[in-house]
């Protein structure tokens, strides 16, 4: 879990510089998804195994689950989507319980490329699938 978070956080620091507060909290947020399903191809074995875990979210703030941030996947989506709701993107009464619907949204993603029907694509059109689903999540959220 905690490569996961790095590699959350590594498309989180890949955020330019500079974008106001509205398109920061927008690039972070998706730089989030982005990272979750980019680690989920590059490295499915360890994916496969992150997400082998106990029946229930006790593992979810872990700090074994932590990337150098100090924050696990589950605690990087959930700063994200607060960030949308302080840059005012997001109503704060339809934020309880998004992180659940935006991870389970990405998550199906990557299982459907990395073990499902979707294993095929080229990896172009696996990115390109990717985002649009993040675009869907945004807009839904």
């Amino acid at each position: 879990m905690a490569e996961v978070a790095r590699t959350m956080e590594a498309e989180q620091a890949a955020v330019p510089d500079g974008l106001d507060e509205k398109a920061a909290a927008r690039a972070r947020f998706r730089a989030v998804g982005t990272g979750y399903l980019r680690f989920a191809q590059e490295e499915p074995g360890l994916f496969r195994i992150a997400f082998h875990v106990p029946g229930d979210m006790t593992h979810a703030s872990d700090s074994d689950a932590s990337g150098a941030g100090g924050k696990s996947p589950f605690e990087l989506l959930g700063g994200a989507l607060d960030g949308l709701v302080e840059s005012g993107q997001l109503p704060a009464d339809r934020r309880p319980g998004a992180e659940f619907l935006a991870w389970s949204a990405v998550h199906g993603l990557a299982v459907l490329v990395i073990d499902g029907p979707l294993r095929g694509l080229h990896p172009t059109q696996t990115h390109d699938a990717g985002q649009h689903l993040i675009d869907m999540i945004e807009r839904g959220v």
